[in-house]
């Protein structure tokens, strides 16, 4: 893909004009209501300008010159920022959402009883306010702090096992058992490097599963450059083969480039293919699509789950490896028993959770749909600030039981 697409362009103008929002409304509800000399107010504005400029810059860096160009110390405090301050913004939204209906409830009531007394003076009132305000925007601004805290421990330990049985009807005996551990969405890039990466191959191998299935978005970044920090995916080892599929994030960086990588490390990249598992007697089909949106970029790259299973010879169970839920659709129809994807993080952290669920079918966990399984991971690793709240990074652990 070229440095700076269509896609990639309105990618940025669209993520840095959020930023800008929530920078500019914690600075102004924070600032307005303080009593600081003018001089720090100036300068809360200023240290806020520069941290969200890092995260435009840093990307920009990333791309034309390589990570390594843009210091490691800056991405870390640009994503720490973004973290906090987008939190200390979901938290003054939803005061500011109380205090407006308490608003409209006090003028409600005032309408049906107006009140026989004054009990303070115009001044005293304002006083009061602001006072109020000035406390509340300070207990938010500690509130986002510590939970921040939280949530960046919560992304940098290593993912916890998750154990999730698929109950799948007429399973042959052979296939009960079979064993699939997914791991997914890890964005090696600007604060995941080879460690972090490493730690969760020596997690996903404890499991001795029969498949590995890396199901997209393995980085954040060109494979001349972080070609070092994923290469330990090449110790990944299971039974009957390790897999991977592309997620919408290998597309802004070089697609082709990181299939060869991938493929160069031991991994099968299943592209609307699809093989032939045989496990005990009974036949597993494994069949894999490229990312539902990958064709917008790629052409050649059309995420087809029927056509993944073209000429595929007669099987047990169909298993569809697919980044995005959205291919639940179209993998239902095809006669898939179980879908596997990501993408979604579970969200990652408040409020991300409701805005993934306004373009996904399924956010997270496990699923029916007609008669299709489908496992949404929330992923191993984490993408853009390093916190995560409420959705707990994941290896997953599947297993196909008899219904």
């Amino acid at each position: 893909m070229r440095p700076f697409s269509s896609e990639l362009i309105i990618f940025l103008l669209v993520s840095s004009s959020l930023v800008a929002i929530i920078y500019g409304y914690v600075c102004w509800r924070f600032v307005t209501h303080s009593r600081l000399p003018s001089f720090w107010r100036r300068s809360v504005w200023l240290v806020a300008m520069a941290l969200f400029l890092l995260n435009p810059v840093g990307f920009i860096s990333g791309l034309l010159f390589g990570r390594s160009s843009f210091p490691e110390v800056l991405s870390w405090i640009s994503y720490i920022g973004l973290g906090f301050m987008s939190l200390a913004a979901a938290l003054m939204l939803i005061w500011d959402m109380v205090r407006l209906a308490a608003f409209f409830a006090t003028r409600l009531r005032k309408a049906f009883h107006p009140p026989r007394f004054v009990r303070e003076t115009p001044v005293e009132s304002v006083n009061r306010r602001e006072f109020l305000l000035q406390s509340v925007n300070i207990g938010l601004i500690g509130a986002a702090a510590l939970m921040g805290g939280y949530g960046f421990y919560e992304a940098r330990r290593r993912a916890r096992i998750v154990r999730v049985d698929v109950p799948v009807r007429g399973l042959p005996p052979a296939l009960a058992g079979f064993h699939i551990a997914q791991i997914t969405d890890i964005h090696v890039g600007p604060t995941i490097k080879h460690d972090y990466l490493e730690a969760i191959v020596e997690g996903t191998n404890s499991l001795r599963a029969d498949v590995v299935a890396v199901t997209g978005d393995l980085a954040d970044g060109t494979v001349e450059h972080l070609g070092y920090h994923v290469a330990p995916l090449r110790n990944l080892s299971a039974r009957s083969g390790v897999f991977f599929v592309t997620g919408n994030h290998e597309y802004y960086s070089g697609a082709l480039e990181w299939m060869r990588e991938v493929g160069r490390l031991g991994l099968t990249i299943l592209t609307n293919e699809h093989r032939l598992i045989r496990h005990g007697g009974s036949r597993l089909l494994l069949a894999g699509v490229p990312d539902y949106s990958a064709s917008r970029m790629l052409r050649a790259h059309l995420s087809d789950p029927m056509a993944a299973i073209k000429g595929a010879p007669e099987a047990d169970v169909k298993v569809l490896l697919a980044h995005q839920p959205i291919s639940i659709f179209a993998a239902a129809k095809a006669g898939y028993d179980l879908q596997i994807s990501g993408h979604t993080h579970g969200g990652q952290y408040f409020p991300g959770n409701l805005l993934v669920a306004l373009v996904q079918p399924f956010v997270a966990g496990l699923h029916l749909y007609k008669k299709t399984w489908i496992y949404v991971s929330r992923g191993t690793g984490y993408w853009g600030p390093p916190l995560r709240l409420g959705s707990p990074s994941e290896i997953t652990s599947i297993r196909l039981v008899r219904a």
